[in-house]
């Protein structure tokens, strides 16, 4: 068995992906996050005085006194990469994934996991990006692959698709993909429901399930139809309708207004046959809007807090700093808690089966 190991924690955020590693068994030893509040909110809920809040460019050369961390991980802002932004190469949040790399070489860990969005690990755009961050990572002595995940299959009832860079110090392993595909299959857990996850956080207004966003719920002047109720664009912003018979779509980091998403309370709670939004797409496509369809009913509301950081698998008493526009920030950039577990457990596995105790 290998000791307890050690990890640097690098665009950490309000701590998903460290709750996640923490979980596993391993001592978070040095935090680094930008966003003022994100800082506070991981102060107030983990280890005093390894949180730094201050730009990681500031800190490299400092880092070095970390060598000997067995494990770097992070994610770095992922805007530059997302299909959601500008895809900008040029954009200066495209390239931290090699100020992560910088670190890397600084503190020598045993192995580094870095998550961004699925588009830096698939799309034909990003391929040269790829390519130079690969020629680095070997360059520095890391066997490394990336490995494309979905949360819903790790527990957590979001489809949010992820890619992890993986690697591994020293290592010549030429199975090392196979196995750490193997490794992370073993991992998987089955995703409850939005409506199992969210029904017993009961209503919102309570004092358990405070109302954080009241952002109205309107109709969009021209709707875009699509086969699925829960696909289209037909209320105002781009907060989309949740179905909770299944699992939410990602929350975004822009949470907070009329972007937030929605749900059907009353169906939620089974006070209701259906979900409004599902009979008024019907109406939609027949074209027999019944009357009381003219506005979005008092049971549509969006999402609160408690909700988002449930779907994103934050443990219900952790306690966000800032106000509710930035807590959804938070919470909608942060690595969903039990898929970073998944991913520690599955690098603890191999660095036991790999990598003899020092």
């Amino acid at each position: 068995m290998v000791d307890k190991l050690t990890a640097v924690s690098l665009f950490t955020g309000a701590g998903g992906m460290d709750i996640g590693f923490e979980r596993s068994g391993i001592k978070v030893v040095f935090a680094n996050e930008l966003m003022r509040e994100a800082a506070a909110t991981y102060n107030a809920n983990h280890l005093a005085g390894i949180m730094v809040n201050d730009d990681i460019n500031n800190m490299l050369d400092s880092m070095g006194q970390f060598q000997g961390a067995d494990i770097v991980f992070g994610g770095p802002p992922c805007q530059g990469f997302s299909v959601a932004g500008k895809m900008n190469p040029d954009d200066d949040r495209s390239k931290l994934i090699f100020t992560f790399l910088d670190v890397v070489e600084k503190v020598r860990p045993k192995a580094f996991v870095m998550e961004n969005v699925k588009a830096l690990g698939a799309l034909k755009k990003w391929e040269p990006m790829r390519i130079k961050y690969m020629k680095r990572v070997h360059a520095l002595g890391y066997n490394c692959a990336p490995f494309i995940l979905n949360a819903i299959e790790y527990g957590v009832s979001q489809k949010r698709e992820r890619v992890f860079f993986i690697g591994i110090r020293d290592n010549n392993d030429p199975a090392f993909e196979y196995s750490m595909d193997n490794l992370l299959l073993q991992q998987r857990s089955h995703a409850q429901t939005v409506r199992t996850l969210l029904q017993s956080l009961g209503r919102a207004g309570t004092q358990q399930n405070p109302n954080t966003c009241t952002a109205k719920i309107t109709f969009a002047t021209n709707p875009v139809m699509r086969k699925s109720p829960y696909a289209g664009m037909y209320f105002n912003g781009q907060g989309r309708p949740i179905n909770v018979d299944d699992y939410a779509n990602t929350l975004p980091a822009s949470m907070g207004g009329n972007k937030t998403p929605f749900l059907d309370e009353e169906y939620l709670y089974g006070n209701a046959p259906s979900d409004w939004v599902v009979d008024y797409h019907m109406g939609l496509i027949k074209g027999t809007i019944m009357p009381e369809f003219k506005e979005a009913p008092k049971r549509l509301r969006r999402i609160t807090i408690k909700e988002a950081a449930r779907i994103q698998s934050f443990p219900d008493d952790y306690i966000f700093c800032g106000n509710n526009s930035t807590v959804y920030t938070q919470i909608g950039n942060a690595v969903p808690c039990k898929l970073a577990e998944a991913v520690a457990k599955a690098v603890m596995a191999y660095l036991e089966q790999e990598i003899p105790t020092d």
